[in-house]
C-alpha cells in the first residue's frame, strides 16, 4: 500500500535552502518517491491560514518512506537543511478501502 511524507517547513534562509532543494530529490529518487506538491500555490479553506511551506511525496509502502528517510542520501540534505528551515515530516499510510 502507498504511503506518503507530507512535510511542513518554515525557511529562514532562503539561499541555504536552495542547497537542500537540490539534494532531498536525488534521495527521494533513489527510494522510488514521487513529489505530488513541492511547495507550490496553496489556499487554506477551513481553519487557521497555513504560511509554511507544504510538500507531499509518495512512496510504495511505509518501510521504503522510512528508509528514504534513515538513508544517508537524505541525511546529507537534511544536514543542508540545518539553519535554513524548521519543519514536521510525518509518513502515513495511504488509503486503502478494502481494509
Amino acid at each position: 500500500m502507498p504511503a506518503y511524507m507530507v512535510a511542513t517547513i518554515t525557511v529562514t534562509d532562503p539561499e541555504q535552502y536552495e542547497q537542500y532543494k537540490a539534494l532531498a530529490p536525488i534521495a527521494i529518487n533513489k527510494y522510488g518517491g514521487e513529489y505530488l506538491t513541492r511547495g507550490g500555490e496553496m489556499e487554506t479553506l477551513e481553519g487557521p491560514e497555513q504560511t509554511q511551506r507544504v510538500v507531499l511525496v509518495k512512496f510504495n509502502d511505509m518501510d521504503t518512506a522510512r528508509a528514504f528517510y534513515n538513508s544517508p542520501e537524505y541525511q546529507r540534505a537534511k544536514a543542508a537543511r540545518e539553519g535554513a528551515a524548521t519543519g514536521q515530516f510525518v509518513i502515513l499510510d495511504g488509503y486503502n478501502p478494502e481494509s
